[in-house]
């Protein structure tokens, strides 16, 4: 079944937290567009929601998800998919994301981003997935690469090419997560700018940006940080190829005051403008 492409929107936003919640509603602030995760508001009432409702009245809003469980064996919920379908049709964001992982088995939520094998199997799996989703929420999904900490043996492609062919035999959109191209890459050993050689880039539709952590080994996708210089570069050199899509800075620990996170956001402006008056 084909669906109507989302509600093109562009420039820098952030997603909105509880500590901000007051910000926003009080002041018009310097955001294009705000992100709200989903499973906080599929919800019958109460303060969410109303903040929400609030919300959605100055600002476009999009709405991206971390329990759709894409990637199970399973299947995805049809509980869940009901839930948020609900919530969409309440909210009418711009579009609906998630992550390209799996998050649980026979109704076991292990509220982790678990990785797939980028398998044909994998594909075929997820590429059923996608239908049913799309099909129950009635729009196109948007999916996010998550951060990977291992290299899977039954891999037959990469991850760039895995989610291009998603793409083309689903028809869903992709959101680039520039930190976590960075984790992985520097993770497995990968080159981060062959995803510019293997990504359908005309779909992506949203931008993360956001900070980790150093573990004993590896770097760790704890989003509690600022972004860091290296994801800054990465960030430069890729979108000056993507044209106009929303940007936003990602936080989910250690929120700092608003000001700070819309600080790192006039930087990712500026970066944008630059990158994009040298391919010019």
């Amino acid at each position: 079944m084909s669906h109507s492409p989302p509600t093109a929107i562009s420039g820098f936003g952030l997603g909105l937290r509880v500590p901000h919640y007051d910000d926003f509603l009080g002041t018009r602030q310097p955001v294009d567009f705000l992100e709200v995760i989903s499973e906080n508001f599929m919800v019958d009432g109460g303060r969410p929601l109303d903040v929400l409702n609030r919300i959605r009245e100055s600002y476009p809003v999009v709405m991206h998800g971390v329990s759709m469980n894409i990637g199970s064996c399973d299947g995805v919920d049809p509980d869940y998919l009901r839930r948020l379908r609900r919530l969409a049709d309440r909210v009418q964001p711009s579009w609906v994301s998630d992550h390209l992982c799996w998050t649980g088995v026979e109704g076991f939520n292990s509220h982790d981003l678990l990785p797939l094998p980028y398998s044909e199997e994998a594909l075929d799996l997820v590429v059923s997935n996608v239908h049913a989703a799309q099909d129950a929420l009635g729009r196109p999904l948007v999916l996010e690469n998550p951060s990977t900490y291992l290299d899977f043996p039954e891999a037959a492609m990469g991850e760039a090419t895995f989610l291009a062919e998603l793409c083309a035999r689903t028809g869903c959109y992709l959101l680039l997560d520039i930190n976590n191209i960075y984790v992985s890459a520097t993770n497995l050993g990968h080159d981060p700018d062959d995803w510019l050689r293997h990504l359908p880039l005309g779909r992506v539709l949203q931008v993360h940006l956001a900070g980790h952590s150093q573990g004993a080994d590896l770097l760790i996708d704890t989003h509690d940080a600022p972004v860091c210089d290296p994801v800054w570069d990465l960030y430069a050199r890729f979108v000056e190829r993507l044209g106009d899509v929303a940007v936003m800075i990602e936080r989910d620990d250690r929120i700092p005051p608003l000001p700070e996170l819309l600080a790192e956001l006039a930087h990712a402006r500026e970066l944008a403008g630059q990158a994009r008056a040298r391919a010019a």
